[in-house]
């Protein structure tokens, strides 16, 4: 595992400062890898992840979504993802102009894995390949809260997030990650992304999709009908056997990631 530590990065969004960060491998690199994080989080709790593909010898790039983490705007409100989208794309623009002529794989993680997927819809060019972890497509149950006269308290069941009981534990005394319930508008904004998703034809970059088979927060099934409306013909897809939400974080982590990098290695190149 690389021990370099990253670089902190802003990018100017649409509705604020975002803040970031920047891991460079221990030497040139060969592939770039941009990280959209999940609803609530921070990029921060993807430092292992950015070490593995840093050690495979990408250079990786994330911010924390407007609302989220160290970026600026009001807690987990985002009212439109289309601008979030565009966020996303002036950090992939960044990582091209620094890192000219290397293959860009894009991943992301449930709500991240939602904005990967429209973002791969808007902007095929720009990558080389996408990866799709637990991601929030076709329906997610959550968003009928947007429904009701008054949003119920919903606090997260740490449980649900991995076996390993220390990501739960160390997820709730996160002081970046949102402990407080969803926001209307939010959920208005996550219901219509995923219809203009399912609407917005099949995916023209070499993509697969990973999930849980014991995820709670968003269910495999609903997913599996988003992404058959998405899937490039012929797209690889992974399902692991009593996993929960955070793939990346669950005690067969070690086998998510070879899986990614496998799959990474078929489209960039090497």
């Amino acid at each position: 595992m690389s021990s370099i530590p990253p670089e902190d990065i802003d990018t100017p969004g649409h509705a604020g400062l975002l803040i970031g960060s920047r891991w460079d491998p221990p030497a040139d690199p060969t592939w770039v890898a941009v990280i959209a994080h999940g609803y609530g989080e921070h990029i921060g709790r993807y430092r292992w992840v950015a070490d593995r593909f840093t050690s495979d010898g990408a250079v990786v790039y994330a911010h924390d979504h407007l609302g989220h983490g160290r970026s600026e705007g009001e807690r987990v409100l985002i009212e439109d993802f289309e601008p979030v989208v565009d966020d996303l794309h002036l950090l992939v623009e960044r990582a091209q102009e620094e890192n000219p002529g290397l293959p860009v794989v894009l991943i992301g993680h449930s709500m991240g894995g939602m904005i990967a997927a429209r973002y791969t819809q808007r902007h095929p060019e720009a990558l080389a390949a996408t990866v799709l972890s637990g991601p929030v497509l076709g329906s997610w149950e959550a968003t009928a809260l947007a429904d009701l006269d008054e949003i119920p308290p919903t606090p997260i069941d740490v449980s649900t997030l991995s076996r390993d009981e220390d990501v739960g534990a160390d997820y709730e005394a996160d002081e970046l990650v949102w402990h407080g319930d969803f926001k209307r508008p939010t959920l208005r904004a996550l219901r219509s992304t995923l219809k203009t998703i399912s609407e917005g034809g099949r995916l023209q970059v070499p993509t697969i999709w990973l999930h849980g088979e014991d995820d709670q927060l968003v269910p495999i099934e609903p997913t599996r009908r988003g992404w058959e409306r998405i899937a490039p013909e012929g797209a690889p897809a992974k399902s692991y056997p009593g996993a929960r939400h955070e793939i990346f974080n669950e005690i067969n982590r070690e086998d998510v990631l070879d899986d990614v990098l496998a799959f990474v290695h078929e489209h960039v190149g090497r």
